[in-house]
């Protein structure tokens, strides 16, 4: 684990905007198709990091909201009076449904929201952009003279963990 360095970021031009070439693959061809996720998942590994965790801090952005609508909740309920007289004449009703509710409101939405969109939907995002991505010469040519040290990479690692040991570029 010593040896293992990080790979260089791609630019976004190559990585997504306009020199970059989609194609869907030819789901005939399992091996090409498995080549052409297996370079690009090499190859772009820095930039796929960046998306997920920028998915990620969407998801931590949405908790917070959910945090501030709570404490907005509570602000309504030191303002208003017909709250406050309620919640002073029944604090332990009042603190048991505003744990009840933010409970059940953060465990379901919260628990579904962090793992689809923190978790299942970069995944398939990497694996969809992995797919439809193709590359330019120029990139070919890069990831062979990179194959070896691409091999020692954290994408490397994963996918040498996983079966996934062909040649880079080929």
């Amino acid at each position: 684990m010593a040896d293992v360095r990080p790979p260089p970021l791609r630019s976004l031009d190559d990585f997504l905007l306009s020199s970059a070439r989609f194609a869907v693959p030819d789901v005939r061809d399992l091996d090409r198709w498995n080549n052409r996720i297996i370079n690009n998942l090499l190859y772009y590994q820095s930039n796929y990091f960046l998306s997920a965790l920028g998915f990620l801090f969407i998801v931590g952005l949405a908790l917070m909201v959910v945090t501030l609508l709570f404490l907005g909740f509570v602000w309504t309920a030191e303002n208003q009076a017909p709250v406050r007289r309620f919640r002073r004449n029944h604090p332990s009703i009042c603190v048991l449904v505003i744990l009840l509710a933010s409970y059940l409101f953060i465990s379901v939405l919260g628990g579904v929201c962090v793992f689809l969109f923190g978790i299942a939907f970069p995944v398939l995002m990497v694996l969809v952009h992995a797919s439809v991505r193709l590359r330019s010469l120029k990139n070919k040519l890069e990831n062979k003279l990179e194959s070896i040290g691409l091999k020692r990479t954290p994408m490397g690692l994963l996918l040498e963990a996983l079966g996934q040991e062909q040649e880079a570029g080929s």
